[in-house]
């Protein structure tokens, strides 16, 4: 087993959001699976301009606060205590238009 606390990883060098990976491929040969964590301040955005999509499938859990988000074309928020499921190859973005932070846990899924 390894255990690793978010203190424990440095914030890769964005400065919209603060975005932590937890686990990746360096972590276990052949994963297929990347864990990270994300604060979005309130204002920022993901990506800064237009949509963003990857390769992999995404999970995301709100810890705290709500987030904005567009995925597919459809709007819709996403709250403290909910999931969202971002299949791979999906246009996406994001953006925290309230008052707090909001706090997220993601996973990047490689499909199979």
């Amino acid at each position: 087993m390894k255990i690793i606390t978010n203190a424990d990883t440095k914030a890769a060098d964005r400065s919209d959001v603060i975005m932590k990976t937890l686990f990746g491929e360096e972590a276990l040969k052949d994963a297929q699976v990347t864990m990270g964590t994300v604060v979005f301040p309130p204002g920022a955005r993901v990506p800064a301009e237009g949509a963003g999509v990857h390769a992999e499938h995404e999970y995301s859990f709100i810890m705290r606060g709500s987030i904005l988000t567009v995925s597919g074309g459809k709007e819709c928020r996403v709250s403290e205590g909910q999931a969202s499921l971002i299949p791979a190859g999906e246009e996406h973005w994001a953006v925290n238009d309230g008052a707090e932070s909001c706090e997220i846990v993601w996973f990047l899924v490689k499909q199979s």
